[in-house]
């Protein structure tokens, strides 16, 4: 049902937290894509000496972007759904489980969920403006990032219909795929905390780009 596509650049001690949180789900079927951005501190050796034949391994010549290795693990998917999953988050049990029944019951194809919040090792409470949402959120999702990657699960016809992901852009590549789906199609949500978003490290693209709103500005301009 679903292909679980998580894209890693040298995260060697991170990714096998993300791995062994998709591997822990039950009650689905689901395969693993790892795709490796032309790691260079050994993460897809690590991967796979851990996970062996557990887990798909794509490994990119050239370090190419999160957009890239995200698009080239949805061309390799083979399931129905894809599931996306940051390499320094992780999900909780029965994650893709549940929201295969939301996504049953309400037959939309864009399915997405609360979450943790874990800031330099401590939680933390979201701002009330990263409320969430669902059915149709386009005007929700115009002033900033609504849905988490990790916690998203979308059917590949979602992607044939409106594109992947937008290989120009080294941030806020997730907002602006967000407005191309939202303005089209409606989504659930799932009002249950699935997934730990982990933050504060500083290789987070948050943290390497200045001037964030120059790409969220790039997003608007292209609808």
């Amino acid at each position: 049902m679903f292909s679980v596509v998580i894209p890693v650049y040298n995260r060697r001690a991170l990714v096998g937290r993300a791995i062994r949180s998709v591997l822990a789900q039950q009650g689905v079927d689901f395969e693993v894509i790892v795709v490796d951005d032309a790691s260079d501190d050994g993460t897809p050796e690590q991967v796979r000496e851990e996970f062996g034949d557990a887990v798909k391994i794509v490994i990119l010549e050239e370090n190419s972007g999160v957009s890239a290795a995200r698009n080239r693990g949805i061309a390799a998917a083979e399931r129905e759904w894809i599931a996306l999953l940051d390499s320094d988050d992780e999900w909780l049990p029965n994650k893709l489980a549940q929201q295969a029944a939301a996504l049953r019951e309400s037959g939309l194809l864009i399915c997405h969920t609360d979450e943790i919040w874990i800031r330099n090792g401590v939680r933390v409470n979201p701002h009330k403006h990263h409320q969430k949402y669902g059915g149709d959120i386009f005007f929700q999702a115009l002033p900033l990032c609504v849905m988490s990657p990790s916690s998203i699960a979308i059917h590949r016809q979602v992607f044939a219909d409106i594109g992947m992901f937008d290989e120009c852009l080294p941030a806020c590549e997730d907002y602006e795929l967000w407005l191309r789906i939202t303005c089209r199609y409606e989504v659930v949500y799932l009002a249950k905390k699935l997934i730990r978003k982990y933050g504060g490290h500083a290789d987070q693209l948050s943290q390497a780009h200045y001037a964030m709103d120059r790409f969220r500005v790039y997003a608007l301009d292209k609808l």
